[in-house]
């Protein structure tokens, strides 16, 4: 790989070869997967969009809301009732999720950490509010990076947003990766400790390689 460099603006360019592209490609590709809620309806589902608008007396649509809210007529809008969204199309409407649970996947609540480590009730409530938005926004760095890197290597050349989707993106790679691996602080002691023919020997090479990476477009950015 040629490191990443400054271009003219605010981007940058690199060349990464074949293998490198490669690698790096599934690696990512990995992590979108990872990121990916296995609970999440898929698009077009119930749940996923506003529910349709009903037409009120005089013609126009009325308004729909929860349990127990009053229509124009003064009627009660239950669930159930065409055009009133369900408490899990409101929570589906502000990306809310599941039951607020930790991931049991180490690697995936590396990437999708509690809010409040000291309170499991606040961090849980938070996460309902927050966790679809992170995975999206963390998928759609990694999607950037997909789209940018050519998949048989050669130049790559970012503008000033696109780096940072990268540096996003290789950092949640790195955290993935080091979950996985075990890395801890001494992360130069535990690979100088690995056997050669060890398997994690040349997994221990590729984390510090995506450092070295993640280490050149930071220095090409500043």
């Amino acid at each position: 790989m040629d490191a990443f460099r400054r271009t003219s603006g605010r981007g940058v360019r690199a060349r990464f070869d074949a293998p490198e592209a490669v690698l790096l490609r599934s690696l990512i590709e990995q992590v979108v997967d990872l990121l990916t809620d296995p609970d999440a309806p898929p698009p077009g589902t119930p749940g996923t969009h506003a529910a349709p608008e009903t037409p009120g007396p005089s013609g126009t649509p009325a308004p729909t809301g929860p349990a127990g809210a009053i229509g124009p007529a003064g009627e009660s809008l239950d669930p159930g009732t065409p055009g009133v969204p369900t408490v899990a199309d409101l929570e589906a409407m502000l990306g809310m999720s599941g039951t607020g649970q930790a991931p049991e996947d180490p690697a995936l609540a590396r990437l999708l950490p509690d809010a409040y480590r000291d309170d499991p009730d606040a961090a849980g409530e938070f996460r309902r509010f927050t966790e679809q938005s992170l995975r999206s926004a963390k998928q759609e760095s990694a999607r950037i990076v997909l789209d940018t890197l050519p998949a048989d290597g050669g130049p790559v050349k970012l503008s000033g947003e696109q780096a940072q989707s990268w540096l996003r993106a290789l950092n949640d790679v790195r955290l993935a990766l080091g979950v996985r691996l075990g890395v801890t602080e001494e992360f130069e002691e535990q690979w100088q400790e690995l056997d050669p023919v060890d398997p994690r020997s040349a997994a221990f090479e590729v984390y510090a390689w995506l450092g070295g990476v993640q280490e050149s477009l930071v220095q090409a950015l500043t």
